[in-house]
C-alpha cells in the first residue's frame, strides 16, 4: 500500500497511538480528496505507499507469544517519504506489478504449513526487501506476482524499525467496525494515482505467522486502513474497486494509461 494525504477530521488529535494517522500528520496539513501527482510544496502532505504490515508484533515477549495475542506498541504518524518504482530489487529477483497484471484478480490460495514454511518465509523476506525499496509500508503477496494469501508491512516504513515488521499467514478478518473513517489511499501497484477509500475504524484479526503459530489482533486507525487494504489484495479486489463514482471517473485517465503501459496479458477487469 501507497501513503496518501488526508482528507478527513478528528478531535482525537495525536494525544493516543490509535490516532488516525491518516487525519493527523506532523505537519498539520491537508490535502484534496482526489489528485494525481503532486508537486514539491505539496510534500508536506504526502505519505507513503501501503503494502502489508503493522505495529511490532512483540515476538520476544513469552508472555503474550504464548497466548497467540499481539500487542501493539505506540506508533508514529506515517513517514513523508514519496514512493518510487525500485524496479529491480537486489537480492531478490521479484518485482511489483502493475495494474492491469492478472495476478492482482486471480484467486490466491492459502498457505500450507509448516509444508511452505521455508519458501514463505523466503517470499515475506523477499517482499519486505521491495517494499522497503519502494518506500511503502505494506505489500500482499499478489502483488509481486505470487497468488498465496500472505501480507507483510511496517506502519513506520522504515527498515531500521525491524521490530515494527509484521508477517501473516492466509489472515482473516473476524469482526470489524460499523463506524467508518474515509481516507486518500494510494497503491503500490497503481503508481501515480490516488482517492478516498472509506474503510472500518477498527477490526479483529486471525492469521498464522510462516512458523505456524496461531495470533489474534484488533487493528485500528493506521493500522486497520493498511490491513484492510492488503488483505483487500489477497481476495482479489483493488482500491479503486472501492472509490465513489466520481472520484473513479477522476482517476480514469490514469487508468487507462497503466492499461496502455501493460505489457503483458490483458488483465484489466
Amino acid at each position: 500500500m501507497r501513503r496518501a494525504g488526508s482528507s478527513s477530521s478528528s478531535s482525537s488529535g495525536m494525544v493516543l497511538p490509535t490516532a488516525f494517522a491518516f487525519v493527523n500528520n506532523p505537519h498539520g496539513c491537508r490535502r484534496p480528496s482526489i489528485t494525481a501527482t503532486t508537486t514539491t510544496s505539496d510534500r508536506c502532505c504526502r505519505h507513503h505507499s501501503i503494502a502489508t504490515t503493522t505495529n511490532a508484533l512483540y515476538q520476544n515477549s513469552k508472555e503474550y507469544e504464548g497466548r497467540g495475542i499481539l500487542i501493539p506498541p505506540l506508533f508514529s504518524s506515517p513517514p513523508s517519504k514519496e514512493e518510487v518504482d525500485p524496479g529491480t530489487v537486489e537480492g531478490t529477483d521479484l518485482r511489483i506489478v502493475k495494474y492491469p497484471h492478472p495476478s492482482l484478480r486471480a484467486k490466491n490460495e492459502e498457505v500450507s504449513l509448516p509444508d511452505d514454511q521455508k519458501s514463505i518465509t523466503k517470499l515475506a523476506k523477499d517482499m519486505l526487501l521491495i517494499m522497503y525499496a519502494a518506500e511503502g509500508v505494506g505489500l500482499a503477496a499478489p502483488q509481486v506476482g505470487v497468488n498465496k494469501r500472505l501480507m507483510v508491512y511496517n506502519p513506520t516504513g522504515d527498515s531500521k524499525k525491524w521490530l515494527e515488521e509484521t508477517i501473516l499467514v492466509n489472515p482473516v478478518i473476524v469482526e470489524f467496525s460499523d463506524a467508518k473513517d474515509e481516507d486518500i489511499e494510494g497503491c503500490l501497484s497503481f503508481p501515480d494515482m490516488q482517492g478516498e477509500v472509506s474503510r472500518s475504524k477498527w477490526i479483529k484479526v486471525e492469521a498464522l505467522t510462516p512458523t505456524g503459530r496461531k495470533v489474534k489482533k484488533k487493528y485500528k486507525g493506521w493500522e486497520a486502513r493498511i490491513f484492510q487494504h492488503e488483505y483487500d489484495h489477497l481476495d482479489g479486489t483493488v482500491y479503486t474497486d472501492r472509490l465513489s463514482d466520481e472520484t473513479r471517473e477522476k482517476v480514469q485517465p490514469r487508468l487507462n494509461e497503466l492499461i496502455e503501459e501493460y505489457d503483458g496479458d490483458d488483465g484489466a477487469v
